[in-house]
């Protein structure tokens, strides 16, 4: 294997590798074929992707030995949902996959989410192998064994665990990226960069990842392998990484999901940032630097949805325990914890952190 490989093990129940690097997905069957028995691999991918990348990965994996299917949905946060998962589901039943077979999921965050949602529902769980194509999905989601779809009430309020038996990143991927999607990506590697310390938010806080897209990914992954290897169930640790994301979802939901997810988050990261401050519940100061960094990968820091109405659509977010939700705190750049408070004071929170002062 080339030196420009980078290779990350995460040492879970199973543990499985992420290769990152250019031009993996012509060497995925390989990749594949190091972490199971090459066997029937049903590949899911959304219209978008599938047009610029499904021919090589079908070849790739027949080249290693593996029988491939494949199912193509629309691409699309909105067919992130029970039907979509159903249609899945009914396609890994009508080509007869059995418990020795795979799913391989190629894209971005939905698709991981749904394909690794359908393996592990699909007789049981069967096992499962991320390709990510958005640095989104790179850095975050395709690490770490969540999967889950949206329900009406919010977002992925129905999901499981079911760590990946591979992921193999191809760098190359990201060049047919949008600046939208882009940015997208950036506001997790930044979230990541203000959990994990100075070098790698270091990295993050220009307005041009693309000279460093590769170190990004990697230590994004690596960071992310440390807790999840920790915590691998959220019930502790892990839960950190939800940074920004109790205002980010709710303004996914009050937006009926249409703002993306990075932007959203974005904006969450900067309420929270700036809440944190306002409240004395911070050692640093780092909100500014937090939302310099956002503006300068051409992310939002603000909102236009209320507090009031974030916190009604945060009071759905699976995050809620009783009358408490967890807020995850900044605490300075390198540190953040958990604080649970009751879910009354939350519009409160969210105000004290809405507007970019």
């Amino acid at each position: 294997m080339e030196s420009t490989i980078q290779t990350i093990l995460v040492n879970t129940k199973p543990k499985y590798t992420v290769s990152i690097g250019p031009g993996l997905l012509t060497q995925c069957g390989e990749l594949a074929a190091g972490a199971l028995s090459p066997c029937r691999a049903a590949i899911v991918t959304d219209s978008t992707v599938a047009k610029l990348y499904l021919a090589r990965v079908e070849e790739s994996l027949r080249a290693a030995g593996f029988s491939v299917c494949t199912h193509i949905f629309p691409a699309g946060e909105e067919h992130k949902n029970l039907s979509t998962l159903s249609e899945i589901l009914e396609f890994l039943a009508g080509e007869q996959l059995t418990r020795s077979d795979c799913v391989v999921a190629l894209g971005g965050g939905v698709c991981g989410d749904m394909a690794g949602f359908a393996a592990g529902c699909y007789l049981r769980g069967v096992k499962f192998v991320q390709l990510p194509t958005t640095l989104l999905s790179a850095v975050d989601s395709s690490v770490g064994g969540k999967t889950a779809v949206d329900l009406r009430h919010g977002k992925n309020l129905a999901g499981l665990f079911l760590q990946p038996s591979a992921v193999v990143c191809d760098t190359d991927c990201l060049q047919t990226l949008s600046p939208m999607e882009m940015a997208d990506g950036a506001a997790e590697a930044i979230k990541t960069g203000v959990l994990s310390g100075e070098v790698l938010f270091a990295l993050t806080d220009t307005d041009d990842l693309s000279g460093n897209l590769k170190e990004i990914i990697t230590r994004c992954v690596a960071f992310k392998a440390t807790v999840v290897e920790q915590d691998e169930l959220d019930n502790g640790v892990r839960r950190t990484l939800n940074l920004g994301h109790t205002a980010g979802h709710a303004i996914e939901a009050c937006s009926t999901y249409g703002i993306r997810h990075g932007h959203a988050v974005a904006a969450g990261l900067a309420i929270i940032a700036r809440a944190s401050e306002a409240l004395g519940w911070v050692e640093e100061p780092c909100a500014a630097r937090i939302c310099a960094a956002l503006r300068r990968n051409d992310l939002p820091t603000e909102t236009d949805y209320s507090p009031a109405a974030l916190a009604r659509a945060a009071l759905a977010d699976k995050k809620r325990r009783g009358g408490q939700i967890s807020l995850v705190i900044p605490k300075k750049i390198g540190k953040c914890e958990m604080k649970s408070i009751p879910v009354e004071e939350l519009e409160s929170v969210f105000a004290a952190g809405w507007e970019d002062r």
